[in-house]
């Protein structure tokens, strides 16, 4: 009989699962080529269908001493745990990355997934604030 290896170490392992799950689902159904807010949408309906408990466009205020500055939004917030930022292209950039580490800190969230949207199919990186 074989036993399936679980990792004790991943974060929220069956959450990120169907969140990814959803995202290949977008892509396989409309395809590449289109912007970013169209995958937003689609994503969004998924993860209707799918029955995922999901905020859309939190809003998070940055602060500096006290004082408000600036305002932030993550594309969606899942189940309360993962925040989900979508991006469309073939590459992680540095940028890209930073900027989903800092809603993380500002969230005070440990797991986030980036999620591309390229012409050759959807990439995703894991990002766990430590």
């Amino acid at each position: 009989m074989k036993t399936a290896l679980k990792r004790a170490d991943l974060l929220h392992p069956e959450l990120s699962y169907a969140i990814i799950g959803c995202a290949f689902e977008v892509y396989n159904t409309i395809g590449s080529g289109h912007q970013e807010k169209n995958y937003q949408k689609a994503l969004r309906e998924e993860f209707k269908l799918k029955k995922l408990s999901f905020r859309e466009q939190v809003h998070y205020p940055l602060n500096y001493k006290g004082e408000f500055i600036g305002k932030n939004f993550l594309d969606f917030l899942v189940d309360g745990k993962v925040v989900v930022e979508i991006k469309k292209g073939n590459i992680f950039s540095k940028r890209h990355i930073d900027q989903v580490l800092n809603y993380l800190k500002l969230t005070n969230m440990k797991l986030a997934i980036l999620i591309n949207f390229g012409s050759e199919g959807v990439a995703f990186k894991r990002i766990i604030n430590l």
